[in-house]
């Protein structure tokens, strides 16, 4: 009979050897490994693909509107049409957003936002063009696989239609959002009515064929088990061993405040996200890039899971919406020397990329501070 020591040497060598790990792999480590012995089978992993380098980028958020049809139990970010929340973007405060993300040198424009019931698919496609026209120095990264589900149910046309046009537009790539958790037992109870398991891979399949690249995301941290964790993962792992466009693997810690689901939920724990970044990088071996995005983790626990499998902490963000509506406390943006001094100081070299983890090298050696406004001249 194996003890649980002889279980764990098992898995340790078929880490090093790079040998794949099973769903009761992942399930053991979770149950059995301590913290510190799943960082350092990550940080092994980590460290094989991507060296000592911990990637930022410099982009900006855009939530066009938080008018929704859908009711998701998780989200405080929603709004009903006629609530005093509810807003929807002018076309110039659009544009507004994005001169600003230009003129402080972004690169990235990640564009995500509410499925609004009496805007046309028009609308969206319009902000793409609109961005795009003004801006073409700038990656759109826009729309989850769960608006463009929505896409494709009021317009009746094929989402790969839909993407070439908007590819057309100005599209660059996909974000990872609307994935949750896959397990139908979970997603019915978190959202019922929107995009399934089987829908949002769907359209990660259909871009991912078309040449494009995409990012993938988990929610976690609320009414899931392990085993719908690592049911999600490899769910992942298997769309990924077959298309090869995922980019980076984002683990998302609930935050409870704001809406139903949080009532009697306590926010993950700092151990708690550390164990999910470990066990998602030792099971998505095909992913090239696991990030801790700093706004849902906090900055310290983002630091210390670059030694946990991240090698990616995302970006400066800037108007940031969705998870500080859910209570985050994290800053709303961080300059390019906060982002740079945080990898140092957790022993890693920063690495500026673009959306598609192209190194970014600026003209100038000269950082000026993101809070300026000015165009940034950084050496990344």
């Amino acid at each position: 009979m194996t003890t649980t020591a002889g279980r764990l040497a098992d898995i340790r060598d078929k880490v090093v050897a790079g040998t794949r790990l099973t769903f009761d792999d992942g399930l053991f480590l979770d149950r059995h490994a301590d913290l510190f012995t799943l960082g350092e089978l990550a940080n092994r992993v980590r460290e094989k693909k991507n060296g000592n380098v911990t990637y930022y980028n410099v982009n900006q958020h855009l939530n066009p509107t938080n008018v929704c049809v859908y009711r998701c139990a998780f989200c405080s970010f929603r709004a009903d049409l006629k609530s005093p929340a509810g807003y929807v973007m002018t076309d110039e405060q659009i544009l507004q957003r994005a001169r600003e993300a230009s003129a402080r040198g972004a690169t990235e424009l990640h564009i995500v936002g509410g499925l609004h019931h009496l805007l046309p698919y028009e609308w969206y496609l319009n902000i793409i063009r609109t961005i795009h026209a003004a801006h073409p120095e700038l990656h759109l990264k826009a729309w989850t696989a769960v608006e463009w589900d929505w896409f494709e149910r009021i317009t009746k046309r094929p989402t790969k239609e839909l993407f070439a046009e908007m590819k057309e537009a100005g599209l660059g790539s996909l974000p990872g959002g609307g994935a949750e958790i896959f397990h139908p037992d979970v997603r019915s109870k978190l959202c019922d009515y929107k995009a399934d398991a089987d829908q949002w891979l769907r359209v990660h399949r259909e871009w991912h064929e078309l040449g494009g690249k995409s990012n993938a995301t988990m929610l976690y941290g609320h009414i899931e088990s392990a085993e719908h964790r690592l049911d999600h993962m490899l769910r992942l792992r298997d769309l990924q061993d077959r298309t090869g466009g995922f980019q980076t693997f984002i683990p998302l810690a609930f935050h409870p405040t704001n809406n139903p689901l949080g009532a009697n939920i306590p926010k993950p724990s700092g151990m708690t996200d550390l164990k999910v970044m470990a066990l998602a990088r030792l099971m998505l071996d095909n992913f090239p890039h696991i990030k801790a995005y700093w706004q849902m983790l906090t900055v310290k626990v983002a630091q210390v899971a670059q030694s946990y499998g991240a090698d990616d902490i995302d970006g400066t963000v800037v108007h940031e919406t969705i998870y500080h509506a859910a209570g985050s406390d994290s800053p709303q943006e961080l300059t390019v020397r906060d982002l740079r001094r945080l990898i140092e100081e957790a022993g890693r070299v920063p690495v500026e990329r673009d959306t598609l983890y192209n190194e970014v090298v600026r003209a100038k050696p000269a950082e000026k501070t993101w809070a300026t406004g000015r165009k940034l001249e950084v050496v990344g």
